[in-house]
């Protein structure tokens, strides 16, 4: 029989369905009466569902802006309920006027509240945050350049906090009730159970009093001395880093433990796959989720720990910022940073749910 009698196979499509959604493909599997019944194809439900996703996250961005508004709101209102008078501090501690009266003349806090927010608000709307009280720098400056600082705390002890949380906690879901999950779950409950600030205290103490020796307290930039910049932050990244990595080892255990339970990661055993294939590819991502919320979650507590750990190791970040603005009432520089902390809590939010369509594509699907 000659080639050309031989029957043609049939030709693929260029864009299968299989490629396009698999999502799609179990939609129209287990309800095509529906799509029948609304007079939707599979080609029009596919967009169509990729238009609302898109829809979510555009509307959780948006929402940032009045968010940040209600924030404002709370920020210049709670600043000013504060006990004591900057006006009196200012002119009793440090002489800058002769009377209180003209001070707060000047300085334009004799005026109605709803005033002084409307002018902050609409001078803040336009980037200009207004100048601090003491200093006269301007607050945006102030902020954007002790910003590096607090933010390579965060970063260093959330790497410290991952590096150790996620590998532990795997390791002892698959070691349960074994020595090594008892000495997990105790050495978790320990470093739960210690307050950072006193193991930072002690961190200080301890070593100054027995060999004489204390951290480098003088702060190095990055670009000048690398080395001795990481040094500085050796210790407190460390001590915060492994207080949350204890939080994410529970977390991370409990949600193991579930996952390995399931039939899927069973059949996936019996089939003969090697156990570090099934543990990454198919249990510890779908085990990931509340990890992924819980380090969300973590990231404004690593804030307010910044502020704690900056003042013991003489950091000149946003968080000393934060208590000598307090301490001297400056709320003119204090409404910003509440703003950019909360700015930064909100986009921090926004990536955690980005994050859930990529660990689960059932979370696209809805």
């Amino acid at each position: 029989m000659s080639s050309s009698a031989l029957p043609r196979r049939r030709q693929p499509d260029s864009h299968p369905i299989g490629r396009r959604d698999q999502t799609a493909i179990v939609v129209c599997a287990v309800a095509p009466d529906a799509l029948r019944d609304a007079g939707t194809t599979l080609d029009q439900w596919v967009p169509n569902r990729e238009r609302r996703v898109s829809r979510y996250y555009i509307s959780r961005l948006i929402l940032i802006v009045p968010t940040l508004f209600l924030l404002s709101i709370w920020a210049f209102l709670i600043i000013r309920l504060l006990p004591g008078d900057v006006a009196a501090l200012m002119v009793d501690q440090n002489g800058y006027a002769r009377d209180v009266d003209a001070l707060r003349e000047r300085l334009g806090i004799n005026r109605p509240l709803p005033v002084q927010y409307a002018e902050w608000l609409g001078d803040a709307v336009r980037g200009d945050f207004g100048r601090s009280l003491w200093t006269g720098e301007p607050a945006g400056a102030e902020i954007m350049r002790r910003f590096p600082v607090s933010f390579e705390l965060v970063l260093l002890s959330l790497a410290v906090a991952v590096v150790i949380g996620l590998p532990v906690g795997v390791l002892s879901a698959m070691k349960q009730d074994s020595w090594l999950d008892y000495l997990v779950r105790g050495g978790a409950f320990a470093f739960l159970a210690l307050p950072s600030f006193w193991v930072a205290t002690i961190a200080i103490a301890l070593p100054a009093a027995w060999w004489g020796r204390t951290p480098p307290l003088e702060y190095q930039g990055f670009r000048d001395n690398p080395a001795g910049n990481l040094l500085l932050y050796l210790t407190p990244a460390l001590i915060i880093g492994l207080h949350i990595a204890a939080v994410i080892v529970r977390v991370t255990r409990t949600t193991m433990l579930d996952v390995l339970r399931q039939d899927y990661v069973r059949t996936a055993f019996a089939k003969g796959l090697r156990g570090r294939s099934v543990i990454v590819r198919h249990a510890l991502r779908n085990a990931l989720i509340p990890v992924v919320t819980l380090i969300g979650v973590q990231i404004p507590i690593m804030l307010g720990s910044a502020i704690v750990f900056e003042q013991i190791f003489g950091l000149p970040g946003l968080g000393r910022l934060t208590l000598d603005s307090v301490s001297k009432r400056d709320f003119v520089l204090l409404q910003p940073i509440v703003l950019f902390f909360g700015f930064i809590v909100l986009i921090v939010n926004f990536l955690v749910d980005l994050s859930y369509g990529w660990l689960d594509p059932r979370v696209r699907a809805r």
